[in-house]
């Protein structure tokens, strides 16, 4: 990721790049349309930045009408690959990474119920040890540096008794630990299963943080010395209890 807690931006758009689109021939051209764009995306025919042409030029060179290829634009765009933008110096561009996308889709399936309480604490204890013990081993000293900062802007929160704050902070720690990993899916991964976390510490609890601050105090000594395996333990030790204590919550809700 960059520096900020987006997975994905934007970068300063290019001029329409010259692309060769074919006539669609099908009973769904909205979806053939989406189908060469991704095509051309995976051969890096496309880039990040890249403007598509105009809608009419789309129309004419896919042989369908502007109406079918707004609706193809408007999925791709829904689908977090294409982002529109109004104005002279609009269109379509090609968006970024994909990160938001994937978060508002893993949001949507934590509300409709398709993932529980139990899939989500399950998810971030396998990929957190995995992710700070990469993080051990790839993390730059600014990165450690950014963790530190972290913490103190926490404790400073909590001290100041603001409970959402100091919960976005604390969240923000793993998605600086997944920055560290070098590793785009899973910085966009964790994102989305912190966003979830947060949905989920919003309906159900605010989490204490007498244990906290001390576990993150520790692992940052731990990270210092570039220990993974001693990293991995102690996060894996502080997901676990953390999972006790949401799903404890979530059982004395169901049954009230």
């Amino acid at each position: 990721m960059a520096s900020s807690s987006e997975p994905s931006k934007t970068p300063p758009a290019r001029k329409s790049r010259r692309v060769a689109f074919k006539p669609v021939n099908s009973t769904r051209p909205a979806e053939a349309i989406q189908a060469q764009i991704r095509k051309l995306l995976a051969s890096h025919k496309l880039k990040t930045g890249d403007r598509l042409p105009t809608e009419r030029e789309l129309a004419e060179q896919f042989a369908v009408s502007r109406n079918t290829v707004r609706q193809a634009i408007r999925s791709l765009a829904d689908g977090g690959l294409l982002e529109v933008k109004k104005g002279a110096t609009g269109g379509a561009f090609i968006r970024g990474g994909g990160g938001d996308a994937v978060r508002a889709g893993m949001i949507d399936l934590y509300s409709l119920g398709t993932i529980q309480p139990a899939h989500l604490t399950e998810t971030r204890l396998l990929i957190g040890v995995e992710v700070v013990r990469l993080a051990c081993e790839r993390g730059s000293e600014e990165e450690l540096q950014e963790l530190e900062a972290n913490v103190a802007q926490a404790e400073a929160a909590a001290k100041a008794g603001d409970a959402p704050r100091r919960t976005g902070i604390n969240l923000e720690f793993y998605r600086i630990l997944a920055r560290m990993t070098q590793n785009p899916l899973l910085e966009i991964v964790t994102d989305a299963v912190m966003a979830i976390t947060s949905q989920f510490v919003e309906d159900f609890l605010r989490t204490s943080n007498i244990t906290v601050m001390p576990f993150r105090r520790e692992l940052l000594k731990v990270l210092r010395r570039r220990d993974g395996e001693a990293a991995a333990d102690l996060m894996r030790d502080h997901l676990l209890k953390l999972q006790k204590i949401y799903l404890d919550e979530v059982a004395v809700r169901q049954r009230k």
